[in-house]
């Protein structure tokens, strides 16, 4: 059974504000949360076969903190440009992309389209706090199938939610 795991990027700093915005490196608060999350997997044995992120600096350092957190080899992460800031339709399009072999699927991006996509899935939620992940189970055979009808939540994880 198929499954993808929604992954907010970790607490970005604000610390040089002349950087741009894509280059903005995770803050302290994120350099602690992304290896919670990871051990928070690792716990429920939940390792990914790909982990696509965006390129934006804080979702790559939130990528890596979590697959080093699951023993993942970081040469499972793949970059993805069109997830930098993209709307649910181009998180949709990148899920329904990947090859049948993926049975377990890492996005890495940011808001406000991971939270969009989670609430277009049927899912009641307000906000997916940094470093927050939303997990699915994908009922259909297919990557090209995954839609809300064909999607069941699994959990919604955070770093301040009691565990």
């Amino acid at each position: 059974m198929k499954k993808i795991f929604l992954i907010r990027h970790a607490k970005s700093s604000w610390d040089e504000p002349w950087l741009r915005d894509h280059d903005r490196p995770l803050a302290q608060r994120g350099l602690k949360a992304a290896p919670i999350m990871g051990k928070r997997l690792l716990k429920k044995e939940i390792f990914p076969d790909l982990i696509i992120s965006s390129t934006a600096e804080r979702a790559k350092e939130t990528a890596i903190l979590v697959a080093k957190e699951l023993g993942t080899n970081n040469q499972k992460i793949v970059l993805e440009s069109s997830l930098y800031h993209a709307p649910p339709s181009t998180y949709l399009k990148v899920i329904r992309q990947q090859p049948e072999s993926i049975q377990t699927l890492f996005l890495v991006g940011h808001n406000p389209g991971m939270t969009d996509l989670i609430q277009n899935l049927g899912v009641d939620l307000d906000n997916l706090p940094t470093a927050g992940i939303c997990g699915f189970t994908c009922l259909a055979n297919t990557w090209k199938e995954f839609s809300k009808e064909n999607s069941q939540l699994i959990f919604i994880d955070y770093p301040k939610k009691s565990t």
